[in-house]
């Protein structure tokens, strides 16, 4: 796809798992890292994970802002003890229209952690170098 243009991704796991000794793993260059299911440690390096952890791709900013918002309505039930992160809905249209990835990640209940991400793609403006996954 070509234009700017939004990948999401989403990560729900083990927080003992971010921490596996160390960080290694979500690191681009490690062995473990093109199949590791772990968030990566920069967010503009989901770009570089196989496209089929994408959830899905979006060129308008009202698109990608609802499908944040979708997310945090579909996982509301862990964040037990907490209220559900609100995030400006137009704030996020705002940053997905500058071209700005939308990332928010949440300790939830069970010691998991969730990770919901719009990454900006074509180009990303930390990362120009990095080419959008294929699917």
């Amino acid at each position: 796809m070509t234009g700017p243009h939004h990948h999401a991704y989403i990560w729900l796991g083990s927080g003992d798992v971010l921490v596996k000794p160390g960080d290694a793993h979500r690191r681009p260059g490690h062995p473990e890292f093109p199949s590791a299911q772990v968030m990566p440690l920069e967010c503009a390096d989901w770009l570089l994970k196989p496209a089929s952890r994408m959830e899905g791709t979006f060129v308008e900013p009202k698109e990608g802002a609802d499908w944040y918002e979708e997310q945090l309505t579909r996982h509301a039930h862990l964040f037990v003890g907490s209220s559900v992160p609100d995030p400006s809905y137009e704030e996020t249209v705002r940053a997905l229209a500058a071209g700005e990835d939308r990332v928010g990640g949440w300790w939830v209940s069970g010691g998991r952690f969730l990770s919901v991400n719009l990454i900006a793609c074509s180009p990303h403006r930390v990362r120009p170098d990095y080419t959008c996954p294929q699917r």
